[in-house]
């Protein structure tokens, strides 16, 4: 069991800010989290992490995954004082970090979000990784399952992946899958690229839209000036910034507000015009 003291992270708002859907809350403070094929368990007292893995996988995986390495209180200090609403999100969301995560699992997880809801969303990547994906023991002996591979994916038929659920989204898992598994899209070269060249190569990907590549860049290639306009932040945008959010002023964390602003829209705290 590693103990860690740490400042801005709340495992609550991680589990529920919409850029990790196989983590789970299983009691107060304490959770679950399945990635790719890795299993952890965790509490939080305050600012008192415990995280049940060996020095060497936290060093190795779970830190970088969770940027624990990052001051997260110095970005929140760069944020203009006279912008209530982004002051504001960030006081409510101030414990979420960007999670440093798997690009492939990213891409199939963020196809299948589409014009879907983050309880649909956690629901269609439980079925599918117990449909294809690899089964695991966890340290009580519980089973779980990794993410699927691009070769297991690319084994099944549209209609084996609309029954887990994914609709007209199976169709670009498919072909996504198949894209991957055949090398013709090469994710270890689009992981050493920039954001602007790492993105204009997920846009290649058979249902790859601007929002869908820009969550994969910021929540996977942890390029952190990937702005994701959902829903949620288009509204927000239109409300709040009508001239355009202020990017140059926040240049190199954007994404890190953009997690601000989007937990805040989908807590439902909106301030009047």
């Amino acid at each position: 069991m590693i103990e860690k003291t740490v400042k801005n992270f709340s495992l609550s708002q991680i589990c529920r800010s919409g850029q990790c859907f196989r983590m789970k809350e299983r009691g107060k403070g304490s959770y679950i989290l399945v990635a790719g094929d890795r299993y952890l368990e965790m509490e939080q007292e305050e600012d008192v992490c415990r995280f049940d893995c060996t020095p060497q996988e936290f060093e190795t995986y779970w830190e970088p995954y969770f940027d624990l390495g990052r001051d997260y209180q110095a970005c929140i200090d760069r944020i203009d004082e006279k912008d209530l609403y982004l002051t504001r999100a960030a006081r409510l969301g101030g414990g979420i970090r960007i999670l440093k995560q798997d690009l492939w699992e990213m891409i199939i997880s963020f196809l299948i979000s589409q014009q879907n809801n983050i309880k649909r969303i956690r629901k269609c990547i439980e079925t599918l990784c117990a449909f294809c994906g690899e089964p695991k023991e966890g340290p009580q002996g519980e089973t779980y399952y990794a993410f699927p591979t691009p070769e297991a994916l690319a084994g099944l038929s549209v209609e084996e992946l609309k029954g887990c659920g994914l609709g007209y989204r199976s169709k670009y898992i498919r072909q996504t899958a198949n894209a991957v598994y055949s090398e013709e899209a090469d994710l270890s070269a689009v992981s050493q690229l920039s954001y602007q060249e790492a993105k204009k190569e997920l846009l290649k990907l058979y249902g790859v839209g601007d929002k869908v590549a820009d969550c994969i860049c910021l929540f996977a290639l942890h390029h952190l000036e990937a702005f994701p306009k959902d829903t949620h932040i288009l509204q927000a945008l239109k409300r709040q910034y009508k001239r355009g959010f202020p990017k140059r002023k926040y240049k190199g964390i954007e994404g890190i507000l953009q997690q601000y602003m989007f937990y805040y829209e989908l807590q439902g705290h909106q301030l009047p015009d």
